[in-house]
């Protein structure tokens, strides 16, 4: 089920601010293991499941289900597209990908620009410019205003693919690894006894800057939150002390972003039931929902799970099937471990 759910949440598509057909996915998934599924002004998607306890805490977990991608800027008089990036998109990696734009109608398109021979000796040594690029749909241009309309988003044409030792690369897997990792969660927990409530939050915007988390944490006003988010994975011309290894376990965060008691029950439960998971530090802030979430009403004690991921806001992202489940349940056992607790400890310095 973990890959089926990963197959179509990469595949849908869910440019920043167009995220309602992933949101269709994490329902379809989600929807068995809550006790309530609601979505709210911004398109967040909460799933929510209930506690056992009379006066129950509030746990929120967080993964963002948009993906970074273009938008239509220009239809010229031959029917080219000119377009813009959608959040941090590669430019280096977009000449020559297949694309769908998702007007009146989805259109394919290829990402085209002046072929090496004709370029000038100066042209050669630079990588093509994100405004030197066109898609091309085969049609004239009255044919493509038909169907396209200026801003409608585009999507890399992707689809998962299965590596080998249990490792998966396509788009969206930033964030959408983390989107599976609240699944697991809320699998493992639906055949465990849990005091407080969990609201799994598929967030919404948080390439553009965490918009959909801030009012989600608004919303819940959780006691404490935690971000799922994706790391950089070690390749070999990365330094060490800046990746985490694919295969040995999820991140857990420290540093200013995060609150120490939420870290310290993170590491101690991932001990305890042998969960193998990997250290992240940050300095600042973390770049991804847990920043949101921190710092919302009068603060929420927050920490940060990450999946190791390879070759980040490229179309060929690449992460370990294990790392997902690992996580999920770290964060199922860490929900369960505060039991019986009043989680003071928490939710104060």
């Amino acid at each position: 089920m973990l890959r089926s759910l990963l197959k179509e949440l990469v595949e849908a598509h869910g440019v920043t601010g167009f995220e309602h057909e992933a949101a269709k996915v994490v329902e379809k998934y989600f929807l068995p293991y809550s006790d309530e599924i609601k979505i709210d002004k911004m398109g967040s998607l909460y799933a929510i499941k209930k506690g056992k306890a009379d006066n129950p805490k509030k746990i929120m977990l967080a993964a963002h289900m948009d993906e970074i991608g273009l938008m239509v800027k220009k239809i010229d008089d031959k029917g080219f597209i000119q377009f813009t990036n959608v959040g941090g998109v590669d430019q280096r990696t977009l000449l020559t990908q297949e694309v769908i734009i998702h007007g009146k109608k989805d259109l394919f398109g290829v990402i085209g620009s002046k072929p090496p021979h004709i370029l000038e000796a100066s042209e050669r040594e630079k990588s093509v410019k994100m405004e030197d690029m066109l898609i091309d749909v085969g049609l004239p241009k009255e044919e493509v205003e038909k169907y396209v309309s200026i801003g409608d988003s585009i999507t890399i044409r992707r689809k998962l693919l299965n590596l080998q030792n249990d490792m998966v690369a396509g788009k969206a897997l930033d964030d959408r690894a983390g989107v599976a990792v609240m699944y697991e969660c809320l699998k493992e927990l639906s055949h465990m006894k849990h005091d407080c409530d969990v609201y799994a939050v598929a967030t919404v915007q948080e390439e553009v800057g965490y918009r959909g988390a801030i009012p989600a944490t608004f919303e819940i006003s959780p006691d404490i939150g935690i971000a799922i988010d994706v790391g950089f994975g070690s390749t070999p011309e990365l330094p060490k002390d800046e990746t985490a290894d694919l295969g040995k376990g999820p991140c857990i965060g420290f540093g200013a972003n995060i609150h120490p008691k939420v870290y310290e029950r993170l590491v101690k439960v991932a001990k305890e039931y042998n969960i193998p998971y990997q250290q992240d530090i940050y300095p600042g802030a973390t770049g991804t929902d847990a920043w949101g979430m921190q710092v919302t009403r009068g603060g929420v004690s927050t920490g940060l799970i990450s999946i190791p991921l390879r070759y980040m806001h490229t179309s060929v992202e690449t992460v370990q099937i294990s790392d997902i489940k690992n996580a999920g349940k770290l964060l199922a056992y860490f929900i369960v471990s505060l039991n019986g607790e009043d989680l003071e400890e928490m939710l104060c310095y």
